[in-house]
């Protein structure tokens, strides 16, 4: 498990900006059986979320028309329990951090996979999010 200090200031990034943190597999299941939109963002200490994922994710919340009901984030490495319970929810995609999966009504419809985001600029996960947001929000 990753040490507090280091993981704090990355969570933060999110959580400064409306992400809900989700802590536990209940919180996990509670936010999921909720009615609308839920983004899902799978947070991680590696390079590719802080310069591709957790920017991307912001820049698409920020400048979209629609976006969804809810905004949440889980830590790979960290919030354990939680982060398994995403897992379950994401199958049959393999576990991969950082991850952003959107659900609607409890149903993964949108899933952007770590091999998708490394190497590529905020502004293109943005934008896969932004279209993901006009189909589903």
């Amino acid at each position: 498990m990753y040490p507090s200090e280091i993981v704090n200031p990355m969570k933060a990034e999110l959580t400064d900006h409306g992400f809900e943190e989700l802590l536990s597999a209940s919180a996990v299941d509670t936010s999921l059986a909720k009615t609308g939109t839920t983004l899902v963002m799978i947070n991680s200490v590696c390079g590719c979320s802080a310069g591709s994922a957790r920017p991307g994710v912001l820049m698409a919340v920020a400048n979209s028309d629609k976006r969804p009901t809810q905004l949440t984030t889980t830590f790979a490495g960290f919030d354990m329990e939680a982060v398994q319970k995403v897992r379950e929810h994401l199958l049959p995609y393999p576990p991969s951090s950082p991850a952003i999966a959107l659900f609607k009504d409890g149903k993964l419809v949108h899933m952007i996979e770590r091999h998708q985001i490394e190497g590529r600029p905020a502004r293109i996960i943005a934008g896969n999010l932004i279209a993901a947001f006009e189909e589903f929000c």
